[in-house]
């Protein structure tokens, strides 16, 4: 008797998946690596550190830097400051461990969402996290702001 060709069933299909962890359809975990960038955004008073993580935006959006820009206050939970032009979004994928503090591109509109409190959108690419003086984010009004690398 001949063996039958074996096709996939969906049991091992959403076993291999989960295994897999969803690896291509999800956004990469945030990594430094060779990639070891960090900001400063001074507005008003304030400055602000923050450190990118490894993807083709946060490359993008470093390739960009130094920047004068807008800070503005956006909703009940972030600042936002648009991007000269659109970054690039290769590679971007959904997230779901958000934390205030993180620093997003807003994909729709080509602007940086700076959090300071809770948030989940499905249009953000993660680009970096704040390391100090995030204080500022909740300073209310609209600043000339200045982004530059340091490192």
């Amino acid at each position: 008797m001949r063996d039958r060709p074996r096709f996939m069933t969906r049991r091992t299909l959403v076993l291999g998946v989960a295994v897999l962890g969803l690896s291509g359809l999800s956004q990469p975990k945030p990594t430094t690596g060779g990639f070891d960038v960090k900001i400063r955004l001074t507005f008003g008073e304030h400055t602000m550190t923050a450190t990118l993580y490894d993807n083709a935006s946060a490359r993008d959006f470093a390739s960009l830097l130094p920047l004068e820009l807008e800070i503005k206050d956006f909703g009940s939970n972030e600042k936002i400051a648009y991007l000269p032009r659109k970054l690039t979004v290769e590679g971007h994928g959904p997230f779901s461990d958000e934390r205030p503090y993180d620093l997003c591109y807003y994909m729709p509109w080509g602007n940086l969402a700076m959090f300071y409190a809770d948030y989940k959108h499905p249009g953000l690419v993660r680009l970096g996290r704040f390391d100090d003086g995030f204080e500022a984010l909740h300073v209310p009004g609209e600043f000339p702001l200045r982004i530059e690398r340091i490192q």
